[in-house]
C-alpha cells in the first residue's frame, strides 16, 4: 500500500466505484474466524461482468455521522437499519485503517437482486471498500484491497476486488488471507446464465450458514476432498476445459447444500423451482449442450456454459416453471472507478430479465 499524502486526501473527497459479484466454483462454507472472515478452506471463483454494485462514498467533516442511502428508480432513500449497521461497521474499520476522523456519506445500488444468494455482499462490500479508499485519496495494491474488503465480514468480497478467475486461500493467518487472480478474464470466455427462482432475501443469511456448517456430519469429509477438487478446477481453467470443470462445479455445489440441509438446525435454501431448473440443465446436457450448474447459498441456479450455448441455455431456463427472471452474465474484468451518478442506468442495463413466472 502507498499513501496519498495530505494534499491528495484533500483533493479526492468523493469516489464512485462499480464492483462485480462473483460465482464460486469451489465454495467458501465455514469460517475459522467469522468476525474477520477467515475461511476454513480455500475457494476459487469467476468474477462476473453485469451483476454490479455501484457505490459512491463522500468524505464528510470530522465528527459528522455516517449516512447510508440506497438509490433506485424511485430516488434515494435511507438504507434498511440492518444493512446500514453493517456498512457503518465497515466504515469504522476503514476509518481506523486510514487514521482519519471523518464521517462518510454512502449511496449505493445494485444491478441485480440483493440478499438472494447471488453474492450481493461480495460486490457491495468490494465497491464500498474501494470507493472509500479512493475518496480518502489513498492508493493500495490488490492484496491490501482484498484484505480490507474481507474485514467487512463478507469473505467473498475478498475475491470481488479482482477480475477474471480468483483464488482465495484458507488458513488462520489474517495477513496472508488475501485473494489473488489466477487467470484474467480474457483467458477464458465463460458465460453464467442465472435462473432466478427467488428474488427476495433468503430466510437464513450466509453468515449464519457459516456458523452452522461445522455441525453437519458431512462437513469434515468435504474438507478432505477439497485439495483434489481445487486442483481439478485450476487445471480446468488452465486448459480452458468445460468438460473438466463442469462435474466439479456440480459436486461442490451439491455438497454445500447437503451440509446446509444437515446442519443443526438445518437450512433449506432450495425451492421446488430449483429442482425443475436442475432437471432442465441435465436435459440440456442430454442433447449435447455443455451446461453445468452451480449454486451459492440460496435458491437460484447459476448455469455455466460456453458463449455459443448461452442463448439456448437462457431460452430453456426462462421457460422453466417457477423461474421469475434470467440473468445473462459472464466473466468480467473486475472493479472500476466511474464518473456517473449512482442512480444512472448501468451500461448494459439491469441484469435481471423476465422468466416464465408460472
Amino acid at each position: 500500500m502507498s499513501g496519498g499524502g495530505p494534499a491528495a486526501e484533500a483533493a479526492a473527497n468523493a469516489a464512485t466505484v462499480e464492483a462485480p459479484a462473483n460465482i464460486a466454483f469451489v465454495k467458501y462454507w465455514g469460517a475459522r474466524d467469522l468476525e474477520r472472515a477467515i475461511p476454513v478452506n480455500a475457494s476459487i471463483s469467476m468474477t462476473l461482468r453485469r451483476c454490479l454494485s455501484r457505490t459512491c462514498v463522500r468524505v464528510l467533516g470530522a465528527g459528522a455521522p455516517d449516512r447510508v442511502l440506497i438509490a433506485g428508480e424511485a430516488g434515494v432513500r435511507p438504507a434498511p437499519a440492518a444493512f446500514a449497521a453493517r456498512v457503518c461497521a465497515h466504515l469504522a474499520r476503514l476509518r481506523a485503517w486510514a487514521e482519519r476522523e471523518c464521517g462518510f456519506e454512502v449511496v449505493t445500488r445494485n444491478s441485480f437482486p440483493a440478499g438472494a444468494g447471488m453474492a450481493s455482499s461480495a460486490s457491495g462490500f468490494a465497491a464500498l471498500t474501494l470507493a472509500t479508499v479512493a475518496a480518502l485519496g489513498r492508493q493500495i495494491d490488490g492484496s491490501e484491497a482484498s484484505r480490507l474488503a474481507r474485514l467487512s465480514g463478507s469473505g467473498s468480497a475478498a475475491r470481488s476486488v479482482f477480475g477474471g478467475y480468483v483464488q482465495w486461500p484458507g488458513g488462520g493467518d489474517p495477513e496472508a488471507c488475501v485473494a489473488e487472480q489466477i487467470a484474467p478474464a480474457e483467458h477464458w470466455d465463460l458465460r453464467d446464465v442465472v435462473a432466478l427462482v427467488q428474488s427476495a432475501p433468503k430466510a437464513v443469511a450466509s453468515l449464519e450458514g457459516h456458523v452452522r456448517a461445522p455441525t453437519s456430519p458431512h462437513f469434515e469429509r468435504r474438507q478432505q476432498l477439497l485439495a483434489d477438487r481445487l486442483e481439478r478446477v485450476r487445471r480446468a481453467i488452465r486448459e480452458r476445459s468445460l468438460q473438466l470443470l463442469g462435474p466439479v462445479l456440480e459436486e461442490d455445489a451439491i455438497e454445500l447444500h447437503l451440509i446446509a440441509m444437515s446442519s443443526r438446525p438445518p437450512i433449506f435454501y432450495w425451492r421446488p423451482a430449483t429442482l425443475r431448473v436442475l432437471e432442465a440443465v441435465r436435459a440440456l446436457r442430454d442433447r449435447g449442450v455443455g451446461a453445468w450448474m452451480t449454486m451459492d447459498a440460496g435458491a437460484n441456479v447459476h448455469v455455466i456454459c460456453a458463449p455459443e450455448d448461452e442463448p439456448e441455455v437462457a431460452e430453456v431456463l426462462a421457460r422453466t416453471e417457477g423461474v421469475v427472471g434470467i440473468v445473462r452474465d459472464g466473466v468480467g474484468p473486475g472493479p472500476r472507478r466511474v464518473d456517473v451518478p449512482v442512480g444512472a442506468p448501468f451500461e448494459e442495463g439491469e441484469a435481471m430479465t423476465g422468466g416464465s413466472g408460472r
